[in-house]
Parts: C-alpha cells; structure tokens; sequence
C-alpha cells in the first residue's frame, strides 16, 4: 500500500491519500484528544503528541499539527500509523455503531424564518454541489450552520479551520458565489 501527501492552503496541515475509502458517507473532524476517543486511529495520531487536529474525509485524512512541529519528523510517523491502520482494516470508529455518531450542529442561535425555506435550500444546494468538493480538495469541510436576516453562517474544519486563508476564502469565494445566485445573502461569516 502507498500513501500519497499532499499539502494544503494550511500549512501546518497536510493531507494524506490512502489509495481508499475513508468514510463512506460524512466526514468527522477531531479536535483534541477527546473527540479522538471515538475512533482508534484518530486517538493513534493524537498520541504522537505533535498533532493537534485530525479530519476523515470521504478519501482523505488531514493531520494538523501543533504549532512550531517540523512536519519533516512527524511526517513519516503519520504515515506508518495510517499505513498500520489500513493494511490491518482496522475499523475506523471505536464499538459497533461508533461509526453514526454525528456531532448535532448548534444551529439555535442561526435559525432561519421558516419563511425562508426555499432560501435555505439554494444555499445549501449550491454549498454542496459546488463548495464543498473544492473544500474537500484542499482536505477539510464546510459545514452549513445557518441563514438570518440575509447572512450565512458557516464552519470550516479541517485543514480548512485555522487557515490562513479561511477568511479570504469565505468572504471572497464563498460569499461571493453565494450572493450571485441567491439575492437574499448579503454576507456570509464564521460560525
């Protein structure tokens, strides 16, 4: 088995290939140890005590690590915990139904007006066909939080939370491709 790396916008994440499939619907964002608890692999990576963010995408796994590691020593111990996991199959989530365990938005205080349903629905179509597949090429995630008074409210995760360029990426092509085709977003921010 090899294991491609890629780097991403972030540069204290890096995002790795395993020729497979990851999660097979979803992704699942750790981070800290104790989120890594859920799944024996992402507690493997945060047990090297370099890393301070793990990401399961479709394809994919970001590591992030912590600030001031060298990636050039921590590099190859990621890749032969991720290479253990997958030559072994091991599953990838901790107990028999581990693997349905959904982190509930905290979508209160975004509530849309029911009144803006079919609002909602166009932002959440245009993020999913168009947003998060060039998110996901970068190895994070974009989750929808919610609409009010004509602003998105969005999470990034991944190599996408703490970015650089999360910001530019929000405001100049997030926001921008939402407002051409939904009228009613006037901004779009962090959650």
């Amino acid at each position: 088995m090899f294991i491609e790396t890629e780097t991403t916008p972030n540069p204290a994440t890096l995002k790795f290939l395993p020729g497979e499939l990851v999660m097979p619907t979803g992704t699942r964002d750790f981070r800290d140890d104790e989120d890594a608890a859920a799944s024996p692999l992402a507690a493997a990576l945060f047990d090297l005590g370099d890393v301070s963010g793990v990401f399961f995408g479709r394809d994919f796994v970001s590591v992030t690590a912590g600030p001031g590691v060298d990636w050039s020593a921590l590099k190859p111990q990621v890749v032969a915990i991720l290479l253990d996991h997958f030559v072994s199959q091991a599953p990838l989530f901790s107990g028999p139904d581990a693997s349905g365990i959904v982190i509930p938005a905290d979508d209160a205080e975004y509530d849309a007006d029911p009144a803006d349903a079919d609002v909602v629905a166009q932002i959440k179509e245009l993020i999913e066909t168009r947003v998060r597949p060039a998110v996901a090429g970068d190895g994070g995630d974009i989750v929808y939080r919610g609409f009010r008074e004509g602003v998105v409210y969005l999470t990034m995760q991944g190599a996408c939370a703490g970015c650089p360029s999360s910001s530019a990426t929000l405001k100049n092509g997030i926001e921008s491709l939402l407002k051409h085709y939904v009228p009613e977003v006037h901004e779009v921010r962090a959650a």
